[in-house]
């Protein structure tokens, strides 16, 4: 299992999450743009996007290892690789 922190910042328009993936002894580091429009669409009523960024990470990390991820993205991105992102996060 890995383990996932988050750290957001806000940004003009959204905020920017720092995410460290930790496993097996080696680490990786991310950064991650996410919208208020983003936070609206796949987390209703949530005023900070920390705990859909971890969600995110859950979701992808269960598909692939943290290496193959895209070191910097937008969080709609994911969407563009997988297409059940959105419907699956919004039930997590």
């Amino acid at each position: 299992m890995s383990a996932i922190a988050v750290e957001c910042s806000p940004v003009d328009g959204g905020w920017v999450a720092c995410v460290t993936v930790t496993d097996h002894g080696a680490s990786r580091e991310f950064e991650v743009g996410v919208t208020k429009a983003e936070l609206a669409r796949f987390a209703p009523g949530v005023a900070d996007p920390t705990d859909l960024v971890r969600r995110s990470f859950e979701f992808l990390l269960a598909r692939e290892p943290k290496e193959s991820i895209l070191s910097s993205f937008g969080l709609s991105v994911i969407a563009r690789y997988f297409p059940e992102f959105e419907r699956e996060i919004r039930r997590r």
